[in-house]
């Protein structure tokens, strides 16, 4: 038996299977301050995505199939160990290039330059992690090739096993999991995703012993501190950049100089950047100039350690929420990103107007935080349909706050209260989001006419709660009849979101305007950064 492409499909979907079933046990052995979820649910995201790439093939070529599985576990990555979980894909599919099938040698050929890709794409590469499971499965696969009476199904169970035996030797080689008892947690998902291969390929005896062997428990995380290095973590930054002709290494060089743990990996076209830094707008601005940013994500480490503290029974000083309720909202913008995180929000989902993101992305960013029950705020209209997709998806209970724009989303979240239950800060973070006025300021990109108002392309335009009220030549002008429609003696505060797009000098006219016109009205500036809108307004 050789392994085509439906064999190997069938192995990969094997592997979801048994990792979801077990990617729990996973996470407990998770130790590290990663703001991006656990590693099992990273690893299983990962995974997850590599097989809807293959799902819908027919292909017979192993070659195919495994290609998908690359392109869709790099689009999938998250965290550490995905991304690397990633490149192990990558070198697979390298290796079995213009292969139709593969013989037990050339499939053990192949689990070894798939680990050796791993290793590459790593620029400092850590002992007694995955990557050193990764090595070992693939010599012990490699060993059991070279026998004479060797077939598919003895060379997976053999790279199982030798992922095994690596998985318990983890902590002898790094100090962090002997101190804490535990394996490496990325090694135990490797070792479960060829466990769940050889488990499709074969239920044999030898094949199910071996299988139950490796379900001895663990100890967990949870029964154990870990002495974490005092101070800020930084920030866990992590995007795709889409481009031409990109260099993996160039990139590479240019990001390790604004952080560590640094993983730069991809293709001349799509290139995957994970990277922990104390100054993420200098890593965006960088790798702006390279491409467009696909599923940028920022999240704050030194939040997230706190919480593992917290959940360890550890002294740090910011206690969880009495009410035990998270908050997820999606964001476009690094200024914006930072106030929301600044007021408190325990997940960002990069996206809004022109980036909507998907049911998934949302999924992904509520099963990261930890809190069993969460507000989700999508903050625009066309996030909404997607946003309620996500209660049926999740154990969580999940409520969404239909908000409709960042203003509405400001406030909500400032209406939170964490000692308050669920149903009166949802009552409060709606009344509120109701009560805010938006006025949102761009340029038309064509012709129309809309709510009675007659717009040439390149007009600016303003809008009042997603409504087309106004267009006009400049921004101060558009805002200053906007907030002469929504009647300025009926309000106190109006909060100015500066984006990318507004110069100094346009920034200082409208809000001498404003100051002049409305002089009853307070006035905030804070530098939101949102594309595409060059002013947003909070009027309350």
């Amino acid at each position: 038996m050789g392994v085509d492409g439906p064999l190997f499909k069938r192995a990969l979907l094997g592997s979801l299977i048994w990792l979801g079933t077990n990617h729990e046990e996973v996470n407990r052995l998770n130790v590290f301050p990663v703001p991006d979820g656990d590693t099992g649910t990273n690893m299983l995201l990962t995974l997850q995505s590599a097989v809807e790439d293959v799902k819908e093939s027919n292909a017979a070529e192993v070659s195919k199939i495994a290609k998908l599985a690359s392109h869709g576990s790099l689009m999938g990555a998250r965290g550490n160990s995905g991304v690397i979980l990633s490149q192990i894909f990558r070198g697979f599919a390298r290796a079995v290039e213009g292969k139709s099938s593969l013989t037990p040698a050339e499939l053990a050929a192949a689990f070894e330059e798939a680990a050796n890709a791993a290793y590459r794409a790593v620029n400092k590469p850590t002992e007694g992690t995955i990557l050193t499971v990764a090595r070992e499965a693939g010599r012990a696969a490699a060993a059991a090739a070279s026998g004479m009476d060797t077939n598919v199904p003895r060379v997976i169970a053999a790279a199982a096993a030798g992922a095994r035996a690596a998985v318990l030797k983890t902590p002898s080689q790094l100090q962090i999991l002997r101190d804490a008892g535990v394996v490496d947690a990325g090694g135990y998902g490797l070792q479960l995703i060829l466990e769940g291969m050889l488990k499709t390929v074969e239920e044999s005896e030898p094949a199910a012993a071996m299988l139950a062997e490796a379900r001895k428990p663990i100890s967990p995380a949870s029964q154990v501190s870990l002495a974490l290095p005092e101070g800020g973590w930084g920030y866990c930054t992590e995007f795709l950049i889409e481009g031409m002709n990109l260099d993996t290494e160039l990139i590479r060089g240019q990001i390790e100089a604004l952080g560590n743990s640094v993983l730069v990996v991809g293709e001349p076209e799509l290139v995957k950047v994970h990277v922990h830094t104390d100054d993420p707008t200098s890593v965006i601005n960088l790798a702006g100039g390279y491409g467009k940013l696909l599923k940028l994500n920022v999240g704050d480490m030194s939040t997230q350690h706190r919480r593992i503290l917290e959940t360890e029974g550890g002294t740090a000083t910011s206690a969880p929420r009495p009410n035990g309720i998270g908050i997820v909202a999606v964001v476009a913008g690094r200024g914006l990103v930072e106030i929301f995180r600044g007021l408190g929000v325990d997940a960002i989902i990069e996206g809004g107007q022109t980036m909507n993101p998907s049911t998934q992305d949302m999924l992904t960013a509520i099963e990261s935080v930890p809190y069993d029950e969460v507000v989700l705020l999508p903050n625009n209209g066309n996030v909404i349909p997607a946003a309620k997709q996500v209660i049926g998806l999740t154990k969580k209970k999940v409520h969404v706050v239909e908000t409709h724009s960042v203003p509405q989303g400001v406030s909500a979240v400032v209406a939170f209260r964490p000692e308050r239950p669920a149903d009166e800060n949802l009552r409060a973070m709606k009344a509120e989001a109701e009560r805010v006025q938006t006025i949102e300021v761009t340029h038309a990109v064509r012709d129309t006419r809309s709510n009675g108002v007659k717009v040439k392309k390149g007009d600016v335009i303003g809008l009042i709660n997603d409504r087309l009220e106004f267009a006009g030549a400049d921004y101060a002008d558009v805002i200053k009849q906007a907030l002469g429609k929504l009647g300025p003696d009926a309000y106190e505060l109006v909060t100015v979101y500066r984006g990318q797009q507004a110069t100094d000098a346009e920034m200082s006219r409208l809000e001498s305007e404003i100051r002049n016109n409305y002089p009853s009205l307070e006035v905030e500036v804070q530098q939101g950064g949102q594309q595409h809108y060059p002013f947003i307004l909070s009027v309350e």
